[in-house]
């Protein structure tokens, strides 16, 4: 008799909680809406285990590399440390601890034979979502129907960090079909921040920001088709780099919709800081992906670049624009205020910020939403049905039964509009930069119109989707924490539509005090390297980094 569907998912949630050894398990749950500092208090860790945990990526692959550290002291440090943020906030699908130690000890086995490390991430734990595959593991990307099938092979990304020396140990909780920004499925239920878990930890690459926000990781690997590594990294006060298409490698990865070409889904990493994010980026271009994704561009790391924004700091300051509000859909004043907050920064630290008008916002976010249903979302129904599972509720106002799939001169028509919006756009870069007569570096904006938010409240995509249809490179930056006696209600806001109506709606100062703020920088298309760059300056000047 088949299992039905609660059946595969109990089974599979006990499963992931038989790979948490007794001795890290929590034995008196807390009962506080924050356990951002309970690993410290919960007597699982040592205190040099502790220390390794709250060091940055750069300074573990120093002590890595120069010996002073193991890997197997590092893996086992990260593995405890994701056991407690797994009890606390649900953050994982694959757990594997035993193989993770397993490859730590090879790594080390390496080292002592040769005095030095194998790669540039030799002896790093990296997290990673549970879209990537691992040989030998489920990638079931909370679909029910996904569960019980063992990759046979690695993705292209999982392939060349192993390469650079990267120790995989975890895989972290998507929501079902990845098209959310909030993470919820019916396999283990939904991930928490660990900040307030009454609060979202975004998505999809939610359990990313959650695993790498409680310190149980310190570089995550997420994905982004309409927000999905940047919003997790700003519900959880970190970095986030959404690369341009065609950087870094995505073959061989499972996912929903695979074969969608008009709006491509790219691949990055969250992390504490832009030093982080660089060692990350650096790592895998250094293992030459062009060679093994034939859609990544042979474009290596490029210092000149990076160098060039170093030097504008230091001599005329960067020239940059802002905006607050898109025309579509007011953020809630505690993002209002982050904008603000950043732009009087770097205006005091020297450097030129101009207000910038969003040019079509409402078509872009409107051409963007009709991409993702553009099959009339027959994909990932079908892969919600097979198992007879329900939709999760987050995503059931995007399944539009009656939307019916576009002919193939419908979908060339659709790839015609985004390319024209995208040279409009850049047009718009274009006469900026003329008007001001100087280089125009970045702009600065809202990631989302709300602080982390309450669960399934999340309504609105555009301030992160349109960005995706652009193809630009954005960096998300921490800045600051919803304060409910700062951050009061407007009383004489006026909606531009229903949907900015019900946003505002939403937002109580007491239920978001705390709340973790952040903007995203918005360089051109494959401007990693200055935007990156730009990112740092921006935390430095807010005093969330020092600048490497």
């Amino acid at each position: 008799m088949p299992q039905s569907w609660q059946d595969l998912a109990a089974d599979k949630r006990a499963r992931l909680a038989q790979t948490i050894p007794d001795e890290w398990k929590i034995r008196t749950l807390p009962t506080d809406d924050n356990v951002l500092d309970f690993p410290q208090k919960s007597g699982i860790l040592t205190e040099a285990e502790l220390q390794i945990t709250e060091s940055s990526a750069a300074e573990l692959v120093s002590s890595l590399a120069s010996g002073q550290l193991t890997s197997v002291e590092v893996t086992t440090a990260f593995c405890k440390r994701a056991a407690i943020a797994q009890q606390l906030t649900n953050c994982l699908l694959e757990f594997f601890p035993d193989a993770a130690l397993t490859q730590a000890r090879e790594l080390d086995a390496y080292y002592a034979k040769h005095k030095k490390p194998i790669g540039p991430l030799h002896g790093l734990p990296i997290s990673l979502k549970d879209q990537l595959r691992v040989k030998g593991y489920e990638t079931s990307m909370g679909y029910v129907s996904w569960l019980n099938q063992h990759d046979e092979h690695d993705s292209v990304m999982t392939a060349l960090l192993r390469q650079a020396g990267a120790v995989f140990y975890v895989k972290t909780s998507v929501p079902q079909t990845l098209m959310v920004c909030e993470t919820v499925n019916n396999i283990v239920g939904r991930t928490v921040n660990p900040r307030n878990r009454n609060w979202s930890c975004g998505g999809s690459s939610g359990g990313e920001g959650a695993i790498v926000g409680i310190r149980g990781g310190v570089i995550g690997v997420g994905t982004d088709i309409g927000g999905s590594i940047r919003v997790p990294a700003a519900f959880n006060f970190l970095y986030g780099l959404r690369p341009s298409h065609g950087r870094l490698p995505y073959a061989k990865m499972r996912n929903s919709m695979e074969g969608q070409e008009t709006v491509h889904s790219v691949v990055g990493p969250i992390a504490h800081s832009v030093q982080d994010l660089r060692l990350f980026t650096t790592a895998v271009l250094s293992q030459e992906p062009w060679k093994h994704d034939s859609k990544v561009i042979p474009l290596p790391w490029r210092p000149s670049e990076s160098d060039a924004i170093t030097s504008k700091i230091k001599s005329t300051g960067l020239n940059l624009a802002y905006y607050t509000f898109d025309g579509n859909v007011h953020p809630h004043p505690p993002i209002t205020r982050g904008i603000e907050t950043t732009v009087s920064a770097l205006q005091k630290a020297g450097h030129a910020v101009t207000p910038w008008t969003p040019y079509r916002h409402d078509f872009g976010h409107a051409l963007i939403s009709n991409i993702y249903a553009a099959d009339g979302s027959a994909d990932v129904t079908r892969d919600i049905s097979a198992s007879g599972e329900p939709a999760i509720p987050n995503i059931k106002d995007l399944l539009n039964p009656d939307m019916k799939a576009i002919t193939m001169n419908e979908l060339w028509d659709t790839h015609l509009q985004k390319w024209t919006y995208q040279m409009e756009y850049l047009a718009k870069w274009r006469e900026f930069e003329e008007s001001s007569g100087r280089e125009l570096d970045a702009i600065i904006a809202p990631i989302t119109a709300t602080a982390a938010v309450r669960h399934d409240q999340f309504r609105y995509y555009g301030y992160a989707s349109v960005i995706n249809l652009l193809d630009f490179t954005s960096v998300v930056v921490p800045v600051t924490f919803a304060d409910r006696a700062v951050d009061k209600v407007d009383a004489g806001f006026v909606p531009v539509g229903q949907l900015d109506q019900l946003v505002q709606d939403e937002y109580d100062p007491e239920a978001y005090h705390g709340a973790p703020v952040a903007v995203q920088v918005i360089g051109r298309r494959l401007s990693e390297e200055r935007t990156l760059a730009i990112a740092e300056e921006v935390g430095r000047v807010l005093g969330n980094v020092v600048a490497s």
